[in-house]
C-alpha cells in the first residue's frame, strides 16, 4: 500500500450562505451551509460542524472494517453516533470535543474482550481523528447476539 494519498474537494458558492462540494471521485455533491446558530445561517443543511464530526465517525468506521477484517474479527452489525461540542476558547470558536458512540453487535461466537480490542485498534489507527487537536471520547456498546 502507498503511504501518500490525496483527496480532491471543490467547493461552488451557490448563493446568501450555502455552496455545493463535489468531487472527481464521485458523482453525488453535498450542499452546504452556515449553521442556522450563526447570521445568515440556514436550517437544514449540512454544516461545516457537521461534515468535521461526520468525518470523524466515518473514518471510524472505515478504520473498525478494516481492522475488523485484518483481525478476522466477525461482526452482525456497526453503527455509530457522533456528537460534537463548539465552544469559545480564548475567544475562538471551535469543536472542543466530539463524544464517539459506536454500537457493536456480534455473534455469541465472538468474544467481546477482542470486540473491544478491535476499536480500541480502529481508534488509534483513524487517521482523521489522528490528524487533529479535538479531544475524542469513546463510549463503546458491544451487544452479544444470542442465538436460540
Amino acid at each position: 500500500m502507498v503511504d501518500t494519498h490525496f483527496y480532491e474537494v471543490n467547493l461552488k458558492w451557490d448563493s446568501l450562505t450555502k455552496g455545493t462540494l463535489s468531487s472527481p471521485a464521485t458523482p453525488f455533491k453535498i450542499e452546504v451551509a452556515t449553521p442556522a446558530e450563526f447570521p445568515n445561517g440556514m436550517k437544514e443543511k449540512w454544516t461545516p460542524e457537521h461534515l468535521y464530526i461526520a468525518a470523524v465517525n466515518s473514518c471510524l468506521m472505515s478504520t473498525f472494517l478494516l481492522v475488523a477484517d485484518n483481525s478476522k474479527f466477525k461482526f452482525i452489525s456497526f453503527d455509530s453516533n457522533a456528537i460534537g461540542k463548539i465552544e469559545k476558547v480564548d475567544g475562538k470558536l471551535m469543536v472542543t470535543e466530539i463524544v464517539l458512540k459506536p454500537k457493536l453487535v456480534i455473534p455469541s461466537d465472538q468474544n467481546e474482550t477482542k470486540a473491544r480490542r478491535v476499536l480500541e485498534m480502529s481508534e488509534k489507527a483513524c487517521a482523521i481523528a489522528n490528524s487533529i487537536t479535538t479531544k475524542i471520547i469513546s463510549e463503546p456498546l458491544i451487544k452479544i447476539n444470542k442465538i436460540a
